[in-house]
């Protein structure tokens, strides 16, 4: 059995209070990472949970909170090793209803947010000498189009494109650059978007869930771990020949 031991390395992920990103840096706290939490929910600019956690308020979508998370976290544990862009945010409506503003909202978070923590993260990385990974949480909506999710399936492909320029351009200082596209996993913005999305197609939630799950060849919907899982193999030395990659995660639902 293969042991991925982050003692004495530093995580920084982005919307890691809860779903995929709590998963990401429980995961990580396993294998012995420090973890640093940016989240625009974190009660305090900045708090130190333990000798092992911090968290900082951080809203993605500004370049002084990006910057602010990637500098607090090299005080707190000097140096960075592992970013995770996992924050987003999604609204629900067919495509000739969206309005300007959820556009906007949808592609600052889930777009914006990866270009200007990555971009800070990057300059970090370059600062210590080289090395290092930055990993996006993209999704299976990065690669198709899915009813109702418009602007949330323009923002993730946008992810996808950043992902796969930043590798290129990154490469010769060994700073690997990759992507995870979950399917659809279990949390509390899934669960808001069956309730919304029932609501636009007339059907329930639990209409919803089975629809879900009936579309998965391994007959279930993942959970945040199923995710991490991946992350953490992105950050491990398995995957020191990998970049520009974007993995699926989807129990079969997307296969390319």
């Amino acid at each position: 059995m293969v042991t991925i031991d982050l003692e004495g390395r530093t995580l920084v992920v982005t919307g890691g209070l809860a779903g995929i990103g709590r998963g990401i840096a429980d995961l990580f706290r396993k294998a012995g990472a420090n973890v640093v939490i940016g989240d625009i929910a974190c009660a305090a600019d900045s708090e130190r949970v333990d000798d092992r956690e911090l968290h900082v308020r951080t809203d993605v979508t500004k370049r002084a909170d990006a910057e602010r998370l990637i500098a607090e976290a090299v005080a707190a544990f000097g140096r960075i090793d592992f970013v995770v862009n996992n924050s987003g945010t999604s609204t629900m409506d067919y495509a000739i209803d969206i309005r300007e503003e959820d556009w906007d909202k949808v592609m600052d978070v889930n777009a914006k947010g990866v270009y200007l923590v990555s971009q800070a993260a990057a300059k970090q990385l370059l600062r210590q000498g080289g090395g290092g990974r930055i990993i996006n949480i993209a999704s299976q909506a990065g690669k198709n189009g899915y009813r109702c999710m418009g602007n949330y399936c323009a923002s993730k492909h946008a992810v996808l494109g950043f992902t796969k320029t930043m590798a290129i351009e990154l490469a010769k200082e060994q700073i690997l650059v990759n992507a995870v596209c979950p399917g659809i996993v279990e949390t509390d913005m899934k669960r808001r978007e069956r309730i919304e999305g029932g609501l636009l197609r007339g059907m329930t939630a639990e209409e919803i869930l089975a629809e879900d799950r009936s579309q998965v060849p391994l007959g279930r919907t993942a959970e945040p771990e199923d995710v991490a899982n991946v992350v953490l193999f992105l950050a491990s030395p398995l995957s020191s020949y990998m970049t520009g990659q974007a993995i699926n995660v989807t129990g079969g639902m997307t296969m390319h």
